[in-house]
């Protein structure tokens, strides 16, 4: 009961239907920590660009477009991830911009 009342203290912020990864440490004498991370970039960006998947083959065709301003925000959010704490946020946009390649979502100025 302990872990449930954690969790959603934590998460009462995070808007309904997001997928929300989360990382749990059990220790021997039951104690527990956790982490809740950003949701996946790929959702992120789907999200941004208003579909509901994305392309079924990315360089040929175009399942959506997202901004410069869509690829920041996201960066900014996936920066707070412990993980990402040592990058930089230009390397961040960069990897957010490949998986919207991968994704077929056309990055625009």
């Amino acid at each position: 009961m302990d872990f449930c009342k954690q969790f959603n203290d934590r998460t009462k912020d995070i808007i309904l239907e997001t997928p929300t990864p989360v990382a749990i440490s059990i220790k021997p004498d039951r104690t527990f920590t956790f982490a809740v991370k950003s949701p996946p970039t790929s959702w992120l960006l789907k999200r941004a660009a208003g579909v509901a998947k994305g392309a079924a083959q990315p360089g040929k065709e175009v399942a959506g477009t997202v901004s410069l301003k869509h690829i920041y925000a996201i960066s900014q959010m996936k920066a707070k991830d412990p993980v990402m704490s040592h990058i930089g946020l230009d390397k961040i946009c960069k990897s957010v911009i490949a998986t919207a390649k991968s994704a077929g979502i056309r990055v625009v100025h």
